[in-house]
Parts: C-alpha cells; structure tokens; sequence
C-alpha cells in the first residue's frame, strides 16, 4: 500500500527533506533572509563556503524556486540574489531547527562524545 511507503521518491515530505538535508540551502536562505545580496557579500556573511559551493547551492535553490537572481547593467554588471516568497515560507522551519539545535545541541554533542569513546 502506498500509505505505508511515506517517503517514496515522489514524495512531497521526502522533497521537503532533501531541500533542508543540504547544509549550504538552509545557511544561503538564512543569509538573504534579510534582503537580496551579492556572491561576494553572501559569501563573507557565511563564512567557510567555496565559491564553487556557494555558486552551485545558488543554482539549485533557483531552480527549486526559492531564490531568484537579479542582473543589473553597467559596468561591471552586478548581481544579487534574494528569497522568493516561497523561499522566504521555509525561513519558519529553519529557525525551529535551529532553536531546537540552540537547546539540544550540547546533548547530541555528549552522544557523539560517548559514542567515540564506546567504539
């Protein structure tokens, strides 16, 4: 029965966790939160991100539709990046991760420790 297999490959749920099983996703949608922002500046803001990473994670959240990228002419052109509005509905569900990260953190972390020593 197809109830009992909830996370097939079509799966809306599943498509949900692979956007946020991505590290970079969540910290680039964070980052923009605020207001659209350039490669450069996204890129210092995040700190630790190459700028294959960082160009690469762009691509995809444009392509899942939840940044868009903004060209201006002149010289040299410029762009910026920024939320769509339903990249701007997945900040709700970064933030209870990160709240829940902000209050756990310190047990996963114990685990993590003991399990090391265990093994």
């Amino acid at each position: 029965m197809i109830d009992d297999q909830p996370f097939l490959a079509d799966c809306r749920a599943r498509l949900a966790f692979d956007l946020l099983a991505n590290t970079w996703n969540s910290v680039v949608l964070w980052a923009l939160r605020d207001a659209p922002q350039r490669p450069g500046a996204l890129r210092e803001r995040i700190g630790g991100i190459s700028q294959k990473v960082l160009t690469e994670t762009l691509r995809r959240l444009e392509f899942n539709g939840l940044v868009e990228r903004r060209s201006y002419g002149g010289a040299p052109p410029r762009v910026e990046y920024g939320l769509t509005p339903l990249g701007r509905s997945l900040l709700a569900p970064i933030d209870a991760f990160g709240v829940w990260a902000f209050e756990h953190g310190d047990e996963v972390m114990a685990a993590q420790e003991r399990y090391t020593r265990e093994h």
